[in-house]
């Protein structure tokens, strides 16, 4: 997913009755939940307790209407392909909530679809993207979205109750108020308790039947590296009479790759500040060392053309499917469900995590975890078509109830106590670790719902992994740390320091390709020298870096005075 942060790597609505009688069904009541005037004196009373209960703080709004409503739920990735309805998950909750869901998926660029929903000023009433991408403040900038927390003070104060303070004092903006709320986040205090169950999705994978037939080789190192993926392709020109693909990144986009830049760094261990200063990562020599590494792959014809001009999302997972690829540098939860198939077919051709590259003093890889971020934040867009209601289903989606029915969904059904602890029934989890398409179209559980998942509250629920998933989240544990404090450190893209930020990224990742494609060495310093000079040359550039630096430190003052939830 995920920049994902795992698999990587969202928000959800509701809204809330303004009468008790309504709700229970009780006679004299107009439908709008007002007092009739015709009703006697006991109806009146009823309705007055109903004013006072719907904005009790002791109470969740979710359960004072449950009337039917749908709502609209951008969601900014172009892979969601779930539908709510026709399943177990989501009949129950709407049936529980009356709120079911109609989402909206970009068919093409997705940034270009949420552009356009933006300049239109059409939003729908939910969305979910990426927390990093730039249009979280441009809707918060130009007051496209709703202040959760006013929302919540006026309609539910429940949610407080429910929503993580930790995550809400992270989201505050500068004008005092939280527009979005992450999924998959994980707080300093979420570290303390769970950190030593705690998974990344940055991996290092091969095909296991190829890695074996080659004697396991080391490849940690740059020539055992190279040398693998020569032997591969020599020992394994082919694979079901397609080309084999020795070495699988993620797409270059018009950022960068994911592949290539933060998760190379992170199994090299370069950091990321020293002595309290940020550290440019790209300019570090082993980093350098490293991309050399894979410059000489491609000029050895161990990378095709593919890989840099049409490794989409689709036509990577047809790949890995084909099992085309002998290695890859890749976030393992894109392609969780396909190892999975490849396993039950043969086990020998599922993927396995092994040890990558690695700097020269081979110090143990700096994986990022599921950070205080999260993976995606979820809004209420100000064309809401019920403010109570969006903010109530929003709280009843993050709560430990919401999440428990997003995971697990109808007791009875899908799960129920056994040995003391609620879980999938066993039918239930064995559909799950053998068929992941029929388990989402029968169940829908077990994070098919992401938006706002608390990866942290489903420890609870979630049945132990099984391969070939737990092979590869075995080999993340105890290489995964936080990094947490390295989050939201680009300028606001509305202001010059960050358009200027903007435009030297997309200037990296003009550059990139091109390094890997140069024809020798020194072509690739020459390249890489004169991408410094244009961005040290330009007139932001030391702003920029004063940006980033302040925001750092506030992040890191942050996170030493987070509240405990």
């Amino acid at each position: 997913m995920f920049k994902i942060r795992t698999s990587a790597m969202l928000l959800s609505t509701l809204m809330i009755c303004w009468t008790l009688a309504a709700c229970s069904g009780s006679a004299g009541t107009a439908s709008n939940g007002t007092a009739d005037t015709h009703t006697n004196a006991n109806a009146t009373l009823v309705d007055a307790d109903a004013s006072q209960k719907k904005i009790s703080p002791d109470e969740p709004a979710w359960k004072l209407d449950t009337s039917p409503i749908t709502f609209d739920w951008y969601i900014n990735f172009d892979w969601f392909t779930s539908k709510w309805g026709g399943n177990v998950v989501s009949d129950y909750i709407t049936k529980k909530t009356g709120v079911s869901l109609n989402f909206i998926v970009p068919a093409g660029d997705a940034g270009e679809k949420l552009n356009t929903m933006m300049a239109a000023r059409s939003l729908p009433d939910f969305i979910t993207l990426g927390w990093y991408e730039d249009a979280v403040q441009k809707m918060i900038k130009g007051d496209m979205v709703l202040p959760l927390n006013e929302l919540a003070d006026q309609y539910d104060p429940y949610f407080f109750k429910v929503a993580d303070p930790a995550k809400l004092s992270w989201y505050t903006q500068a004008d005092g108020h939280v527009y979005g709320y992450p999924n998959a986040s994980s707080s300093p205090a979420d570290y303390r308790k769970y950190g030593r169950l705690f998974t990344s999705n940055q991996t290092f994978v091969v095909r296991k039947d190829m890695y074996e037939a080659l004697g396991k080789p080391d490849m940690s190192t740059p020539e055992g590296f190279l040398g693998a993926l020569k032997a591969a392709k020599e020992k394994f020109p082919e694979v079901d009479g397609q080309p084999l693909i020795p070495i699988g990144l993620h797409e270059f986009t018009e950022t960068g790759n994911y592949s290539l830049e933060a998760y190379l760094q992170n199994f090299l261990a370069i950091p990321q500040q020293k002595n309290g200063k940020l550290y440019d990562r790209r300019s570090d020599p082993t980093y350098l060392k490293w991309l050399k590494v894979f410059r000489q792959a491609n000029e050895d014809g161990l990378m095709p053309t593919d890989v840099f001009i049409d490794e989409k999302r689709l036509e990577k997972d047809e790949k890995i499917s084909q099992g085309r690829y002998f290695a890859m540098l890749y976030q393992w939860s894109d392609f969780t469900e396909i190892n999975q198939a490849l396993y039950q077919k043969d086990p020998n051709k599922a993927y396995i995590a092994i040890d990558g590259p690695a700097n020269d003093a081979h110090d143990e890889p700096t994986l990022a975890g599921n950070d205080i971020s999260g993976w995606t934040v979820t809004l209420i867009s100000k064309n809401v078509k019920d403010k109570k209601r969006a903010i109530a289903f929003l709280g009843y989606l993050l709560s430990e109830e919401g999440n428990k029915d997003l995971y697990l969904g109808k007791k009875g059904v899908t799960y129920d106590t056994i040995d003391g602890k609620d879980q999938f029934l066993p039918e239930v989890e064995h559909l799950l670790n053998t068929d992941r398409q029929a388990f989402d179209s029968q169940y829908g559980g077990s994070y098919m719902y992401w938006m706002l998942m608390d990866t942290n509250m489903n420890l609870a629920w979630a049945p132990p992994d099984s391969d070939p998933a737990k092979q590869i989240a075995d080999w993340t544990k105890g290489k995964t740390i936080s990094m947490s404090e390295f989050d939201n450190l680009d300028p606001d893209p509305t202001t010059k320091e960050g358009i200027a930020e903007d435009q030297n990224t997309r200037l990296w990742a003009e550059t990139l390709p091109k390094l890997l494609m140069s024809k020798s060495d020194a072509e690739f310093d020459q390249l890489f020298a004169e991408f410094m000079n244009a961005t040290t040359e330009d007139p932001e550039h030391e702003a920029i870096l004063a940006s980033r630096q302040a925001a750092y430190e506030r992040n890191v003052r942050k996170l030493m005075s987070s509240p405990n939830p």
